[in-house]
């Protein structure tokens, strides 16, 4: 699929206000949960909306006042997406390796948003400055691979890396390389956007 089409998918596939509601209460409900240590709820897939029981491809992001709390999620819809939803839930609670486990006191103070992933889109550019271009500020999620490793920024990083060379850069480091590396190298570059939404 190219990107446009990639959008439209999206634009005439938005999950409803109950299906985003029921994924908030489901990832709430799994986090809760497991820090309690108590048996996970089995979700009933035919009691869900046809979008929720399609393949879909999710991170789950946990916030406290503002900062990162934990963020887990993955690039390939390779489960129904309420299943996805509530497996990264829990990931992103416990597994997260840049947090320590999330503790049941914290569970009042957690903000939960969940991203719905579009499929990922190959670009194809030729300089730097041509990447640098292409990319969609506050549009775009990317994804760079380089020497059998990868990294990933959901598009909601724009918000706190507004200027895509430093985007890319700090992108380079995640992936534990060089910041300079995309200006040095071809790499694959990939795009995708999302369909986010969070605890009110």
């Amino acid at each position: 699929m190219n990107r446009e089409s990639d959008i439209k998918m999206m634009v005439d596939a938005f999950l409803s206000k109950i299906d985003k509601k029921k994924l908030l209460k489901i990832a709430r409900e799994a986090i809760t949960c497991v820090v309690r240590n108590e048996q996970l709820e089995r979700i009933k897939l035919q009691e869900h909306s046809q979008l929720l029981r399609d393949h879909g491809a999710s991170f789950v992001t946990l916030t406290i006042q503002g900062k990162l709390r934990g963020c887990i999620g993955t690039l390939e819809a390779n489960q129904p997406l309420v299943l996805d939803v509530q497996e990264h839930a829990v990931a992103a609670a416990m597994e997260d390796y840049r947090f320590p486990v999330v503790r049941e006191e914290e569970l009042q103070s957690i903000n939960i948003e969940i991203s719905r992933l579009t499929p990922v889109h190959l670009m194809d550019y030729s300089t730097q400055e041509d990447l640098v271009s292409k990319i969609r500020v506050n549009v775009d999620g990317v994804l760079i691979k380089a020497n059998g490793r990868r990294a990933t920024f959901l598009p909601q990083v724009w918000e706190k890396v507004p200027d895509p060379e430093q985007f890319l850069s700090q992108l380079c480091m995640k992936m534990g390389a060089p910041p300079d590396l995309w200006r040095e190298k071809h790499l694959q570059i990939y795009t995708y956007q999302v369909e986010k939404f969070k605890e009110s």
